[in-house]
C-alpha cells in the first residue's frame, strides 16, 4: 500500500476545509459536489471493511496521536491533520468526530431487476431512512430504491443512522414510481385495512417491500401495484407502528420465511 501524503492544516480558509464545510452544511450536497462526508471512526472502518476507498482523511492533532485512529487515517491517500477547533465545523455532530473520511460519489447505482429490495416512497425522516437501510442490510436485502421525495440517502444524518449499512447495499435514488415496472420481483406493502396477517401469509423471495411516507403511507397508485398487502398484528392496540419499526418486522419475517423454506426444500 502506498504511504499516505500527510499535510498539517492550520487555516480555516484552507480550500479543503472550505469545501468540506459546504458539504457538511447541505444534506444533498453530495449530488452537487460528488463527495460524501463520513464522520467518525465507525463509518470510516465500515467503508474499509467493505472494500471502499476514501480519497481524503481529515484527523485532529489529538487523533493523530492515537495509534488506531492514525492507522485508519493512513488508509486514505491524502491526510490532513488539523486542530480540534477546525474539525468542529466539518461535521454535523454536536461533539466533532476526531476523524472524517471523504468518499467520492459518482451517482446512485442502477436498478437491479431481481434483487431483494426495499422501496422508500417519500420517507422524510433521515433517522427512519437510515434505520431502514440498517434493517435491509441485516436481513439480506441487497437493494434500496428511494423514490423522489425521500430524504437524501447519503446525507450525514442518514449515514449516521445507517451505521455502515450503506456500504453493504445497492442504493438507487431519485426514481419516479413508474421506474419500478422494471422490477421482476413482486411488491409487498403493509396496511392496517387488510385482514391478511404477515406471519400467516406465504411471502415470496426475493421480493420488494414498499415503505411509505410517515404520515401518508404508501401512495394509492403504488399500493395498487403491490402483489400483497399485509397487516402487522398489534395486540397492544396502537394505531400504527413507526415506519422503521414496521420495516424491521417485515424484513425479518421475509428473511425468516426464506430461511425456513430454503432449509425444508428437497435437495
Amino acid at each position: 500500500m502506498t504511504a499516505a501524503a500527510v499535510k498539517a492544516i492550520s487555516s480555516r480558509d484552507n480550500p479543503l476545509l472550505v469545501r468540506l464545510r459546504k458539504l457538511a452544511a447541505d444534506p444533498g450536497g453530495y449530488r452537487k459536489h460528488g463527495e460524501v462526508l463520513l464522520e467518525g471512526d465507525h463509518l470510516a472502518s465500515a467503508l474499509l471493511q467493505r472494500g471502499g476507498q476514501p480519497s481524503q482523511a481529515v484527523i485532529t492533532e489529538a487523533g493523530w496521536q492515537v495509534p488506531a485512529l492514525r492507522a485508519l487515517a493512513e488508509r486514505a491517500p491524502q491526510v490532513a491533520v488539523v486542530p480540534a477547533a477546525l474539525m468542529a465545523g466539518l461535521g454535523t455532530l454536536e461533539s466533532a468526530a476526531p476523524i472524517v473520511f471523504v468518499l467520492p460519489w459518482t451517482g446512485g447505482a442502477t436498478l437491479q431487476a431481481d434483487a431483494p429490495s426495499v422501496v422508500l416512497d417519500r420517507l422524510q425522516d433521515a433517522g427512519n431512512v437510515g434505520a431502514v437501510l440498517r434493517s435491509a442490510a441485516a436481513f439480506g436485502f441487497t437493494q434500496v430504491i428511494a423514490l423522489k421525495g425521500t430524504a437524501a440517502l447519503w446525507s450525514p444524518k442518514v449515514l449516521r443512522a445507517g451505521m455502515g449499512a450503506h456500504f453493504a447495499l445497492r442504493l438507487v435514488e431519485g426514481l419516479e414510481a413508474p421506474a419500478l415496472e422494471a422490477l421482476t420481483v413482486p411488491l409487498l406493502a403493509t396496511s392496517s385495512h387488510t385482514p391478511h396477517e404477515i406471519h400467516r401469509a406465504r411471502l415470496p423471495w426475493p421480493c420488494a417491500w414498499v415503505l411509505g411516507h410517515e404520515g401518508q403511507g404508501v401512495s394509492a397508485a403504488l399500493m395498487a401495484r403491490c402483489a400483497q398487502s399485509l397487516r402487522i398484528p398489534q395486540p397492544g392496540g396502537e394505531e400504527s407502528l413507526n415506519v422503521a419499526a414496521a420495516a424491521a418486522v417485515c424484513l425479518y419475517e421475509s428473511a425468516r420465511q426464506n430461511k425456513v423454506n430454503t432449509s425444508t426444500d428437497p435437495a
